[in-house]
């Protein structure tokens, strides 16, 4: 046994060995600290493209994994090339399947100004080419002459007809014919009056003339078509001459943009088929059809023609230094994978190449894309296309609604994106051992794992590091710069926060935190520097603001609802020690363990396990208790005991075996019908040789104890038992320090459960040895081996 001295509950950071007076003259810390592993293994994954080798950061919340990871990719990426550009267009041949267009970066933003340039200009000058004086005379004797065909094919039908006594008549509506008799055309009224056999020579010669005019009509058909043919013959090659010298100025500055020529020789093809749509004038029977629809449908119609020719980027790398670095935070599907728009009009869902939208897989491609566990495990069907893309090395744009519903609702699939993608998944291991618990593909995707360590350890490198940290944060954040003395408080508690006097902790965010709130403290104070005093006002502030559970759990106890006594002594009652963790802040009070010992058979009796509130490591603890004192007394005889632990007044359960060591002290005081002093409270494990073991949050424990103790008031006597092993976990607040540095609060470091028993029944242990048949009662253990006796004896008689 030892009682600890003040210099040992904490690790002091003495700021004069800092080696400088304020942040200010320090260089700013540019790496990650402590995590060596992690980035070595980080490296490896980023050294290598093959295939699989995709990259998962495992480690605690708030360690600084996506930054670390974000900083190190990019410090790759830099040195690699930029990502093409990626880009949709009309596919001129397949509409439903737009065309993927890929060029060098910053080339699909200039193509889509140049298109638009393009367009522009021959919206001006084919209206233009088309009012020239050479074509309207050009186009005006290719319909004179075929207007004079046509007429002399009418006249000669004239004649023909004339010949079989019958007149042509020209209208709006054709041809219309009317019988001659002597001479004079008559009507239907006339030809009734006719006599029967002159009414059948009329009526074959009409049937004659019917079939003259069939043959005519087929003529003039043909050469109507002959016309139109030359016409547009006329146009096309007026039109190419416009169109074909733009394009060939496009096709000149993209001549090394294979994707691009290929596109622009179908645009121009489609331009020259379409026109029409840039003389500002449509063919007749196009006018017909699209009278028949509602206006605002034929202007979506007409203005469909000219929209086919945008461009839409979903990838941009013009800004691009270096291969892309996209971070996916609070990811939903559309905004990893991309999506397909739909817009809705009059009840139809309606969508084109232009709705195509890019994700930041799209982004990144070529590059590193940086995501959530959380978010790709939460997502619906996010998961599964990753994997998909992955595994086919190719990205497509995919409606996810496809495969909640089952059915194809969209009615594009544009041309699949060549994937070269690295992955790099950032999460806590809870999420990395689902994942790999539960996906065979998992392990075959991401055959990198980098883990970062949630603590690092107390050295001089470290030390340094976290002073410039410091400066960084300072720089980057704009606030005042830290004095040596806050840096110091600030590596304290780093410490605590690690739990270890040989450790700092991994948590950035926290310490980030605490530096952001000690430079408003500063700041409200009006102070041009932030000092120790303002870091030890923001631990205080927050563990205020995050403290009002714990709170309420000591005016509880300070009201005597929860019975705790922390002077005089009980036989059969000690204060244990628990601690609560509310995710924000652990913190622990103590709670009042009693033991009842009589004659029986039934053994040690878990309450808790009989009212289904006991945890499976806490009934292992209860085990090895009853192990021990069967190895301690039943030697000579059976134990003939009943015995009843309980934690009292615990309505919440109880797990955990930090309180065996607990629980045995008040079974061998009941035994022992010795008191335990109720200012001295108790954690630790055992082992069935009554070896003491470390427990955890041993920091919360002892504070939470002397928390109580010093709003009743610290008589001197109080203190906290603890394992030896847990000496070095200890990193005690500035009170407890205080006190025990005054005398007035205690604490003491054991190996076994002999020397707890004596300080807390102020008696000595005893031993009992293997032929010794009466063990000195003058002793706890031989106290408790002669009550052991008597209750064997009774249970004889019995």
């Amino acid at each position: 046994m030892r009682k600890l001295e003040y210099h040992e509950l904490k690790r002091f950071c003495d700021y004069d060995g800092l080696g400088f007076e304020t942040t200010a003259t320090l260089s700013a810390n540019k790496e990650i600290i402590g995590q060596s592993r992690a980035v070595s293994a980080f490296t490896f994954g980023l050294s290598t493209r093959r295939m699989g080798y995709n990259i998962y950061v495992a480690g605690i919340s708030g360690s600084g994994k996506t930054t670390f990871a974000t900083h190190f990719a990019k410090r790759v990426a830099e040195t690699e090339a930029p990502s093409p550009d990626l880009a949709y267009v009309h596919n001129f041949e397949e509409p439903k399947n737009p065309k993927l267009i890929t060029t060098r970066p910053g080339r699909a933003i200039a193509f889509k100004e140049d298109l638009q340039e393009l367009l522009d200009i021959l919206t001006l000058e084919i209206p233009k080419t088309f009012e020239n004086k050479n074509f309207e005379e050009s186009r005006g004797e290719i319909i004179k002459k075929y207007d004079k065909k046509r007429d002399e094919l009418f006249k000669d039908f004239s004649e023909v007809a004339k010949l079989k006594d019958f007149e042509v008549r020209f209208t709006d509506k054709g041809m219309a014919f009317a019988p001659i008799v002597e001479g004079e055309a008559i009507s239907m009224e006339d030809f009734g009056k006719l006599s029967r056999e002159e009414q059948d020579r009329i009526t074959e010669n009409s049937d004659a003339v019917q079939e003259d005019a069939q043959e005519v009509i087929v003529k003039i058909r043909e050469l109507d078509i002959e016309a139109r043919a030359q016409i547009e013959e006329l146009e096309y090659n007026i039109s190419l001459f416009a169109v074909g010298r733009q394009i060939a100025r496009l096709q000149e500055k993209y001549s090394d943009e294979e994707d691009i020529l290929s596109y622009v020789a179908l645009l121009k093809e489609d331009i020259l088929e379409n026109i029409q749509s840039f003389q500002g004038i449509i063919d007749p029977e196009e006018e017909e059809a699209l009278m028949q629809l509602p206006p605002w449908i034929g202007k979506k119609v007409k203005d469909d023609v000219m929209n086919r020719y945008r461009i839409n980027i979903i990838a941009d790398n013009s800004q691009a230094v270096g291969a892309p670095v996209e971070v996916g935070e609070g990811a939903t599907y559309a905004g990893i994978m991309g999506e397909i728009e739909y817009d809705s009009e009059f009840g139809n869902l309606t969508t084109d190449y232009m709705k195509i939208k890019g994700g930041l897989i799209h982004k990144a491609n070529g590059g590193y894309l940086i995501l959530q566990a959380k978010d790709v495990l939460t997502v619906p069907y996010l998961w599964d296309a990753i994997k998909r893309t992955l595994r086919t090395k190719e990205v497509t744009v995919e409606n996810p609604k496809e495969h909640q519903m089952g059915i194809t609702v969209s009615t594009l699939r544009p041309d699949p994106i060549a994937f070269d993608t690295k992955i790099i998944m950032t999460g806590g291991g809870y999420y990395y051992e689902i994942m790999r618990a539960h996906d065979d593909d998992f392990a075959d995707l991401f055959k990198v794992v980098a883990l970062f360590d949630y603590e690092m350890d107390y050295n001089d490198d470290n030390i340094a590091e976290i002073c410039r940290f410091v400066r960084r944060f300072v720089l980057e954040e704009g606030t005042l710069e830290f004095s040596a003395c806050a840096v110091a408080a600030i590596i304290e508690y780093s410490v605590r926060l690690s739990g270890s006097q040989k450790k700092l902790t991994g948590r950035f965010d926290r310490i980030c935190e605490t530096l952001t709130e000690a430079f408003i403290w500063a700041k409200r104070d009006g102070a041009d520097l932030v000092t120790q005093k303002y870091v030890k006002e923001a631990i205080k502030q927050r563990e205020y603001r995050l403290g009002l559970y714990e709170e309420k759990m000591s005016e509880l106890i300070e009201n005597d609802v929860i019975m705790i006594s922390t002077d005089g002594a009980k036989i059969g009652e000690i204060n244990g020690l628990a601690a609560m963790d509310t995710g924000d802040v652990i913190f622990a009070k103590p709670t009042k363990i009693t033991a009842t010992t009589y004659v029986g058979k039934a053994g040690i009796v878990n309450i808790e396990n009989e009212a289904d509130m006991s945890g499976e490591i806490h009934d292992k603890g209860v085990q090895i208790v009853i192990g021990y004192l069967g190895q301690k007394y039943a030697q000579k005889f059976p134990l003939s005991l009943s015995c009843r632990v309980c934690f009292e007044q615990n309505y919440s359960g109880i797990d955990g075996d930090s309180a065996s060591s607990t629980e045995l002290y008040a079974i061998i005081s009941s035994l022992a019908q010795l008191p335990i002093k109720q200012g001295i409270a108790v954690t630790g494990s055992i082992n069935q040789k009554g070896e003491i073991q470390a427990v955890g949050a041993i920091t919360p424990k002892v504070e939470g104890f002397f928390d109580l103790c010093q709003k009743r008031g610290l008589t001197g006597e109080q203190g906290v038992i603890i394992p030896r092993q847990n000496i070095a976990d200890l990193v005690l607040n500035d009170d407890v320090i205080e006190a025990v540095k005054a005398g007035t609060f205690h604490i003491y470091s054991i190996t076994n459960i002999d020397e707890g028993i004596e300080i807390l029944m102020d008696y000595p242990a005893g031993d009992i040895k293997e032929d010794d048949e009466a063990p000195n009662e003058a002793t706890i253990h031989g106290r408790v081996f002669k009550r052991l006796r008597q209750f064997y004896e009774r249970a004889l008689d019995e």
